[in-house]
């Protein structure tokens, strides 16, 4: 604190000092209620991530806000690397094409934002994961529908009771909070622990995800019909030059 005199004041004024206690004990209270409770969920969640990467999945991303910086955050860290270097894992955060969300909002309307992007972009072994500090975000619910019809695995990331998410997940990490800045806190040392968990087999997982990734589709081989074609047709790469 500044004092009237233009120096730096010796200790911090009460009020201020009161605000940052109950921060972090919110804070604590979440971390720690959270870390009792996730073990179960944690582990699923894992073994789910796990078993996508090494038939070649990928892991969608999508949340609102916050859950949206979020859903971006995992998914570099996942790309690019977290503690050390490793082969890249394929992550896809899908708030981060502004003409495809813009085009949606405008055309589809915003509820539908995730559930399309799903509908174009998943594929068998992907993994859809959707954050929603309520539960309750109906475009994320969608995404998690949408990926359930498609037979994606689900994971869900949540707050509070967990809203709807549950019925819609395989696996769900929830932040038993009803404070939403404390759900959000608590999500990085969930996603950090998920990347730090099981060393060995993550950084066996990518690489094999990288190889499979590679080969072509069966079904895009000559004598293929249309149909096959469109549906089990990976990904289209284009190259600009």
């Amino acid at each position: 604190m500044v004092g009237a005199d233009g120096r730096l004041a010796s200790s911090l004024d009460p009020e201020i000092e009161a605000l940052l206690r109950n921060e972090f004990e919110e804070h604590r209270v979440a971390c720690e209620a959270t870390a009792r409770g996730v073990g179960q969920s944690f582990a699923a969640a894992l073994q789910i991530l796990e078993r996508s990467l090494r038939s070649g999945g990928k892991l969608l991303l999508f949340g609102n806000g916050g859950s949206a910086a979020d859903a971006q955050h995992i998914a570099a860290e996942l790309v690019i690397r977290y503690k050390g270097d490793r082969p890249a894992i394929a992550a896809i955060a899908l708030t981060t094409d502004s003409s495809a969300v813009t085009a949606c909002g405008n055309d589809l309307g915003f509820d539908a934002l995730f559930e399309r992007q799903i509908e174009a972009l998943g594929r068998k072994d992907d993994v859809a994961i959707g954050i929603s500090t309520s539960g309750k975000s109906q475009n994320v619910l969608r995404g998690l529908r949408q990926a359930r019809n498609m037979e994606l695995r689900t994971v869900g990331l949540a707050g509070g009771t967990g809203g709807e998410m549950p019925s819609l997940c395989d696996a769900v990490i929830i932040i038993p909070s009803p404070i939403t800045a404390r759900i959000g806190d608590a999500y990085h040392p969930r996603s950090h622990a998920l990347q730090s968990a099981r060393a060995a087999p993550w950084s066996g997982v990518t690489a094999h995800a990288t190889l499979h990734a590679a080969r072509p589709a069966k079904s895009l081989r000559r004598g293929a019909s249309s149909g096959a074609r469109r549906r089990n047709a990976g990904p289209l790469c284009l190259w600009l030059r």
